[in-house]
C-alpha cells in the first residue's frame, strides 16, 4: 500500500500555513507533479469565490462577494474591476454576502452570474445590461443561488442554498423552506432537481453530461452527491459519490470542477480535494486556509486556479 508522502510546496507570498501535497494514491502523480509551485496571485480581497476562465480574452473572472464586485486577473496587466454591483443592484447594504458567487459562460460567449443579493441568475451580454434568466421557481423567490453549470442542450443547472440571505435559514425574506438544486431549461422553465440537501454548493457535470455532481458544505453531512441525468434533463436517484467526514482541515465540500478523464476536483476539508471517476480520494492540496472554488484555465489549461479566502491561487497541472 502506498503511504502518505507530504512535500512542501513553493510559494511567491506567504500563506496562513506552510503549504503542502498529500499524496494518498499513485494516480496523483498522474494530476499533479510532486514538486508543484503554489503561487499566490493577487491578495486583499475579503472573500472570493467563482473562477472562470475567460478563453475569449484570455484572463480569470472571479467574484468578491462582501464587496459585490467581479474582478479580473490578467497574465500581463494584473488585477482589475469588471463590474460594480456585480450580485445586489439595490439600494442600500444587504448582509455581508450580497455580490455575485458562481460564474460561467453560455455557448454564445455571453457571461453567466449567480447573484446573491439579487437571488437570481443573470445572463451578461457584452453590450447590455443585466438579464434575469430565472429568479422564481413555482412563484417564489430564490434563497440565494450559489453555484451553477451550462449542459450542452443550453440547460442551467445551479444551487440555491441561504448563504446569501442576510440572516440565513430565518432571514424573514426567505420564500422556500428548503434548499434546492434547480435546472432552467433553454426555454426559461425552471424545474426541481433536488430538496434533499441542507447545503447545496458546488455543481459540475461529468464529461459525458450523464452525471451531475453537487457539493454539500455541511458539517452534518459533508458529502459530494452524483445524480444520474435522464435525457429529458430531469435526474434519478443520488447517490454519495464522496464523503468528507473526518477529513482534517478548514471546510467542507464546496466549489468543484470534473477534468476531461472524470476526475472530481473539489474544495474542502484542508483545501483542494482530488477524487478518481470511482470516487477514489487520490490526494489533497493543502494551502492552509479555506478555500471556496477552483477553475481550470490558461493558455495551455493546464492551471489551477483557486479562490481561498482573500486571495487568488494557481498552480499547474500535467
Amino acid at each position: 500500500m502506498l503511504k502518505n508522502l507530504t512535500i512542501a510546496l513553493t510559494l511567491s507570498l506567504p500563506l496562513a500555513a506552510e503549504p503542502s501535497i498529500e499524496r494518498l494514491d499513485a494516480g496523483f502523480d498522474e494530476l499533479v507533479a510532486g514538486d508543484v509551485a503554489v503561487e499566490v496571485l493577487a491578495t486583499g480581497f475579503r472573500w472570493v469565490e467563482g473562477p472562470v476562465w475567460n478563453q475569449a480574452a484570455g484572463e480569470l473572472l472571479f467574484s468578491d462577494i462582501p464587496n459585490n464586485v467581479i474582478m479580473a486577473w490578467n497574465p500581463q496587466s494584473g488585477i482589475r474591476e469588471i463590474l460594480k454591483p456585480a450580485g445586489y443592484t439595490g439600494i442600500g447594504t444587504y448582509g455581508r454576502e450580497a455580490g455575485s458567487n458562481g460564474l460561467t459562460f453560455d455557448a454564445k460567449g455571453a457571461l453567466l452570474l449567480a447573484e446573491h443579493g439579487d437571488r437570481r441568475i443573470a445572463r451578461l451580454p457584452e453590450r447590455s445590461g443585466k438579464l434575469t434568466v430565472a429568479d422564481r421557481w413555482e412563484g417564489k423567490r430564490f434563497n440565494s443561488p450559489n453555484d451553477l453549470v451550462v449542459h450542452s442542450s443550453g440547460a442551467i443547472y445551479f444551487t440555491d442554498p441561504v448563504y446569501g440571505l442576510p440572516e440565513g435559514a430565518k432571514d424573514p425574506a426567505r420564500e422556500m423552506d428548503f434548499s434546492g438544486v434547480f435546472r432552467v431549461a433553454p426555454d426559461g422553465v425552471v424545474s426541481l432537481i433536488s430538496k434533499e440537501m441542507d447545503a447545496p454548493n458546488g455543481i459540475a457535470l461529468a464529461p459525458d453530461e450523464k452525471t451531475l455532481y453537487v457539493g454539500n458544505s455541511s458539517g452534518k453531512r459533508p458529502v459530494i452527491l452524483a445524480f444520474p441525468l435522464k435525457p429529458d434533463g430531469s435526474a434519478g436517484e443520488a447517490r454519495v459519490f464522496f464523503d468528507a467526514t473526518g477529513l482534517s482541515g478548514k471546510g467542507s465540500p464546496d466549489g468543484l470542477k470534473v477534468d476531461a478523464m472524470g476526475n472530481v476536483w473539489s474544495t474542502g476539508p484542508g483545501g483542494l480535494l482530488i477524487i478518481s471517476p470511482t470516487g477514489k480520494l487520490l490526494g489533497r492540496v493543502l494551502t492552509g486556509r479555506a478555500t471556496a472554488n477552483i477553475a481550470f484555465g490558461g493558455s495551455d489549461g493546464k492551471s489551477v486556479f483557486l479562490t481561498a479566502s482573500d486571495r487568488l491561487l494557481r498552480f499547474q497541472r500535467r
